[in-house]
């Protein structure tokens, strides 16, 4: 079988017809943008030349982050993949520790007594335990990005390096796919964590000692065992073999992390619905059997899970 690509354009419409022949037959197969992704690879996005943008993006970032806090002569002769955790470290490192002490001392000191009262406002000796463990476990953490890198740049996955290459309607097409495999991912990796017994005694019962409104704080967020904190997000990798998806997009979302659990711990339910805020994540804490979710309430309410700090409030009133 012989298969010959050519490209049919017309205004913003751009149609891949491949020709698969053999000796008893001719099919044509029309692929229209913005869905050809899912089905096959446009030429120009298998050669090495397009693979070959997404490693001059990360060596951008490595060249920005690592220039910016270390002499040359300290993190140039690393080899690529150890330049990248180096700023993977650095960077999340610093989004962890800046988003955390700037959302703490807004709701814990300047807005004191606000949102929280007196009573629920976690220790300093809680909040530095809680940068300790996340802290032991960063190095951990940030090999993920680093190996999902790394994937990226040796082509194993879906990704697209501009969205111009997919266009805006594909671009948030995948986007919302993406986000609905993580977040169902995340829901079931953080339910299963807290059903296999084992797991949970040696993974995930570390983050679970913060179990009351005066020992969770923003720092909590990452205060993990490091494979249950690399577990959880997992997801973000795996979609990336199933959903086409914007390579920068991709890392920031990873990084943004840090800002998200930050704010879903710090015990003040916003009433956005259907996120899955801080009021939901402030249950989960304390029943341990119910709001898994990570962005949303959706696969809680799918799957039965869900229990709503608004009729918590009404039970205690």
């Amino acid at each position: 079988m012989m298969v010959r690509p050519f490209t049919i354009k017309s205004g913003s419409i751009c149609i891949y017809v491949y020709l698969l022949s053999n000796s008893s037959s001719r099919s044509i197969h029309l692929i229209s943008s913005p869905f050809r992704s899912f089905f096959l690879s446009p030429p120009s996005m298998e050669s090495s030349s397009y693979q070959n943008l997404f490693l001059e993006e990360t060596s951008f970032y490595n060249r920005i982050v690592l220039g910016s806090l270390l002499p040359k002569w300290v993190w140039a002769p690393l080899p690529h993949f150890f330049q990248s955790w180096v700023r993977n470290y650095l960077g999340g490192t610093l989004i962890y520790l800046v988003s955390g002490f700037l959302w703490c001392f807004y709701i814990y000191y300047l807005k004191r007594n606000v949102y929280l009262p007196k009573d629920a406002i976690p220790s300093n000796k809680a909040m530095l335990l809680q940068i300790y463990v996340a802290m032991k476990a960063m190095p951990w953490y940030c090999a993920l990005p680093s190996v999902s890198e790394y994937m990226v740049e040796n082509g194993w996955s879906r990704c697209f390096s501009r969205i111009s290459d997919v266009g805006w309607v594909a671009y948030f097409i995948y986007l919302a796919i993406y986000m609905i495999v993580v977040e169902f991912g995340i829901y079931w990796m953080h339910r299963e964590l807290h059903d296999i017994k084992p797991l949970y005694k040696w993974l995930h019962n570390i983050h679970h000692i913060y179990n009351k409104q005066n020992t969770l704080s923003p720092f909590a967020g990452l205060a993990f065992h490091p494979l249950d904190g690399i577990l959880q997000a997992v997801p973000h990798v795996i979609a990336l073999f199933l959903v086409p998806m914007h390579f920068t997009t991709h890392i920031a979302l990873l990084f943004l992390e840090a800002i998200w659990t930050a704010n879903i711990h710090d015990c003040i339910h916003a009433k956005i619905w259907p996120v899955m805020g801080a009021g939901y994540h402030t249950i989960h804490h304390t029943t341990y059997r119910h709001n898994y979710g990570h962005y949303t309430i959706w696969m809680d309410w799918m799957f039965g899970t869900l229990r709503d700090p608004i009729n918590e409030e009404s039970k205690v009133l």
